[in-house]
């Protein structure tokens, strides 16, 4: 009875342990916090496989990852952080792929009287006093940020009232929670359920920032390659293209 109890007891570990080989961890931009979720838990439901996510600004990201950032896959929001990772050999040949473009909003909350039709030239009104980005030194989305307000000549005058998010999500919840009058954020955050709930929107013209173009990567680094390779051809699926249109990004028809 003892040697059968201590071999259920070397089965559930063994078990265990293969559940936790065939985990991958993700390093994923900020504006997927939601997308990602259920892109992740499709995969997971379809391949028996777990998804691990993490979050973060793309740009600490790639310096994690230079630095030996223990991850598997690598979804940055802007393109150059994944091609530069991969011109220095620290992916998977083969492996760059750009799943997504991103958009930028002007986004406040439900009961302001700023006028976000109005377009950033709505900025400028008195009652903007603070206004969240995300940190342009790293993040994506808060380098589009500053360039359409630099476009739309509304920069030098509001310079002094940014409020730096470590990401876009952060940023995002800066202005959800009052911390900011306005928010630039990711077009895949204000139309998730909790900020729609919350505020209101207007989309930035593209044609005043350089596209947000998206890519990801296989790092070298990781000790699952298999199932990182099945997660990204998932990502390369229709099933997929749908899910992150659905949150507005925009996705090239294959």
């Amino acid at each position: 009875m003892r040697r059968l109890g201590g071999l259920l007891v070397l089965a559930v570990l063994l078990l265990t342990q293969l559940g936790a080989a065939q985990q991958i961890t993700v390093a994923a931009a900020a504006d997927l916090q939601f997308a990602m979720q259920d892109i992740a838990t499709r995969f997971e439901k379809e391949s028996g496989k777990a998804v691990k996510v993490v979050y973060g600004s793309s740009g600490n990201f790639f310096q994690q990852i230079q630095n030996g950032g223990p991850f598997d896959l690598f979804f940055s929001a802007n393109l150059d952080y994944a091609k530069k990772l991969e011109t220095a050999g620290l992916t998977e040949p083969g492996s760059l792929y750009q799943y997504a473009t991103g958009k930028i909003v002007l986004w406040v909350p439900t009961e302001s009287k700023i006028d976000v039709n109005r377009g950033l030239s709505a900025l400028l009104g008195p009652a903007v006093r603070k206004i969240a980005i995300a940190n342009p030194q790293h993040a994506p989305y808060g380098q589009a940020a500053v360039a359409a307000m630099k476009k739309e000549n509304v920069y030098d005058h509001v310079a002094n009232k940014l409020v730096m998010g470590e990401n876009i999500s952060q940023a995002a919840s800066f202005a959800a929670s009052g911390s900011a009058d306005v928010g630039i954020i990711a077009l895949s955050l204000a139309g998730s359920p909790n900020m729609k709930e919350k505020g209101r929107y207007a989309e930035v013209p593209t044609a005043d920032y350089p596209p947000i173009e998206q890519g990801c990567v296989i790092l070298k680094s990781s000790t699952q390659k298999d199932v990182a390779r099945a997660f990204l051809e998932f990502v390369k699926t229709p099933a997929v293209a749908e899910i992150l249109r659905s949150y507005g990004f925009g996705v090239a028809e294959k």
